[in-house]
């Protein structure tokens, strides 16, 4: 488990803005997947956190963790988190711990991240890739993301939207092994 802080790479800002630059290697993984909440306001329910809409969010009712569950139906390589948050308008709602949790389902969850985050306002990145330079990528049917704390001590939590990326599949068929950079890509054939 790594604790990260958002002063590092990992829980930085992405320019504060609400537009979000994502690298071309990597696409979005949970349009098929079947999200949950632990608990939520009624009209702030799960779909808004999918839904494009900065000025919506999912708002928790209970007690903490609040928790968010995307699920699929088969392993899945996912490679970095991005949270749209905004503590201008939200202040002791806004997520100021947060726990990202992977496995095989609701009873075999490892916490894999741990982020703090100060102040946020905009996208957060989290990277899932580990420790270990080779470790790019979480392959899990089931990621998990826990708020543990909020600013200011808040009770609930809102979180305007929610994006998971991972590799794009292999560009090449019958390629035996799958290449995560473009420049890979460039030269993996033999003329």
């Amino acid at each position: 488990m790594a604790t990260e802080s958002c002063d590092g790479e990992e829980g930085k800002l992405i320019g504060g803005s609400k537009h979000l630059s994502v690298d071309s290697d990597l696409r979005e993984m949970t349009k098929n997947a079947a999200w949950s909440v632990s608990s939520c306001k009624p009209g702030n329910g799960v779909q808004c956190l999918r839904d494009d809409n900065f000025e919506t969010y999912w708002q928790s009712d209970g007690a903490q963790p609040h928790v968010i569950n995307i699920q699929f139906k088969k392993k899945v390589k996912m490679q970095v988190i991005f949270l749209y948050v905004n503590y201008k308008l939200d202040e002791s709602y806004t997520p100021s711990k947060i726990s990202i949790r992977a496995g095989d389902g609701f009873h075999k969850l490892k916490e894999i991240k741990v982020v703090e985050l100060v102040k946020p306002t905009g996208w957060i990145h989290i990277s899932l890739s580990g420790n270990d330079p080779l470790e790019v990528f979480v392959n899990t049917f089931m990621l998990q993301i826990a708020v543990l704390s909020n600013h200011l001590n808040g009770r609930d939590t809102h979180v305007r939207q929610i994006k998971v990326y991972g590799p794009r599949p292999n560009p090449i068929p019958c390629q035996p092994f799958q290449f995560t950079s473009s420049e890979f890509v460039t030269y993996s054939t033999v003329r």
